[in-house]
């Protein structure tokens, strides 16, 4: 296990976080149903065809490591330790300041995976870390998660209205807007006269809910693109929506008018070209691809893989851009959006045999994502031959206490030139290391 020990990352200052991360390697596929997912199969058998997938297709690996982080969900505190578990960042201190890269940060490529909004407290916080990160010089891309996009959707389409499509996005975010709103509220809206030129009471809720004919109208507007069951939830979910919106702004003691007045907040700080985080959507992309690995936020389907076998990733990004600045309900009941909300069930847009092989003609055998929570710390799954590796190991405090997780999260996945990939969270005891040349060699 020497050489394995090798590959543990030198955790610079994770002492100032609290957090202990695992300082033994363990195989990856030695953590069995923890790390490698059998449906229905046995492990045994799973094995065997990720050995199989493996003698099949050879992969391109990149060429410098990649350090994946994903589901950060606005706890800066998550990011810091995980950014520390990479070995790509240090830390002098206990604050967000005092964080440096380390030589091999300064060589890798960080990507974050999706959602770094919601839940947590510090939306704020995380994407100043992240920024400062960048303008020290770390290569950083961002890929488009569910929450991120819903919120740019929700917070975009205050007063912009007639029009049935969109009119219900603001809500439709219910209490998880909360947090991000309060901490906007709180950051920049505490002077006397913050509220000077905002409406009463109910012209706010005219601006931010949708009219009561909207139940009438959006059925008709998307009848083309959803099935009536879908529609019927939807309208269910925004009177439930509201209702749990305006009890967490009154548990939070956010009024209708401050609430409304930091959505108009959160637009000048994000959607205008000088707001201070409008660097965030700027930088986001809908997939990222390296070598014979695609990294996405939530996973595939036909249409993507169509998309990417005919015009490859670079048009994939242009089109998810286009359509994002686009009609928002298009894009959001759209096939480009199953990219970062789907969990494969039999209500996503489905992924088939003929999908997979698609994505195999462009040399992509891999999937790197997040989107599904892990309890253990990463997991290799394979679908319609794709080898996928789950890699939201649950960081934010919000999710950890609501699946019981002990303690503060972190985790990091790595992909590394020398063909082997590093899982660690603070949920596994061990840190997995997945060698496909171990496996060629001995068999699953």
């Amino acid at each position: 296990m020497s050489h394995l020990h090798k590959l543990v990352p030198d955790y610079q200052g994770i002492e100032h976080t609290g957090i202990q991360l695992p300082v033994e390697t363990q195989k990856w596929l030695h953590g069995r149903k923890r790390s490698l997912q059998s449906r229905r199969l046995n492990h045994q058998q799973t094995a065997q065809q990720l050995s199989d997938l493996l003698a099949e297709h050879e992969w391109t690996w990149p060429s410098r490591t990649v350090y994946f982080l994903s589901d950060l969900h606005a706890d800066v505190d998550a990011l810091t330790a995980s950014l520390i578990a990479s070995g790509g960042v240090k830390a002098s201190g206990k604050k967000h300041r005092h964080l440096k890269l380390t030589k091999q940060g300064k060589q890798a490529q960080f990507l974050i995976g999706g959602d770094c909004f919601d839940k947590g407290p510090s939306n704020l916080a995380l994407l100043r870390t992240l920024n400062r990160l960048h303008d020290r010089g770390a290569r950083m891309r961002i890929l488009a998660g569910n929450h991120d996009i819903r919120v740019m959707l929700g917070m975009r389409n205050v007063n912009r209205k007639n029009d049935p499509g969109c009119e219900h996005f603001f809500i439709r975010m219910g209490a998880k807007a909360v947090p991000f709103l309060k901490e906007i509220n709180d950051n920049y809206l505490a002077g006397a006269h913050s509220l000077k030129d905002v409406p009463g009471k109910r012209k706010c809720e005219q601006r931010l809910y949708p009219p009561e004919q909207w139940f009438d109208e959006f059925p008709l507007q998307v009848a083309d693109l959803l099935p009536q069951k879908i529609i019927d939830k939807e309208l269910r979910r925004v009177v439930e929506k509201r209702e749990d919106f305006e009890a967490q702004c009154e548990n939070v003691g956010l009024s209708t008018r401050r609430a409304y007045a930091a959505a108009l907040q959160w637009q000048r700080l994000f959607l205008r070209d000088k707001g201070e985080f409008s660097w965030f959507f700027r930088r986001m992309r809908l997939a990222m691809s390296n070598g014979s690995f695609l990294f996405v936020h939530a996973g595939l389907d036909n249409n993507i893989a169509h998309l990417i076998n005919q015009k490859g990733i670079k048009r994939v990004n242009r089109e998810f851009n286009k359509q994002l600045q686009g009609n928002p309900m298009r894009f959001y009941y759209g096939p480009l959006a199953n990219a970062i909300r789907t969990k494969y069930r039999p209500g996503d847009r489905q992924l088939t045999k003929k999908g997979a092989q698609q994505v195999h003609e462009n040399d992509i055998h891999v999937i790197i994502h997040g989107h599904k929570a892990m309890r253990n710390g990463q997991r290799i799954s394979v679908r319609k031959t794709i080898v996928n590796f789950e890699c939201d190991v649950t960081l934010d405090r919000h999710s950890r206490r609501r699946d019981g997780l002990e303690g503060s999260g972190a985790g990091v996945t790595i992909i590394r030139p020398d063909k082997k990939i590093i899982g660690i969270s603070t949920d596994h005891p061990y840190v997995k290391v997945f060698d496909p040349g171990d496996l060629l060699q001995n068999g699953a």
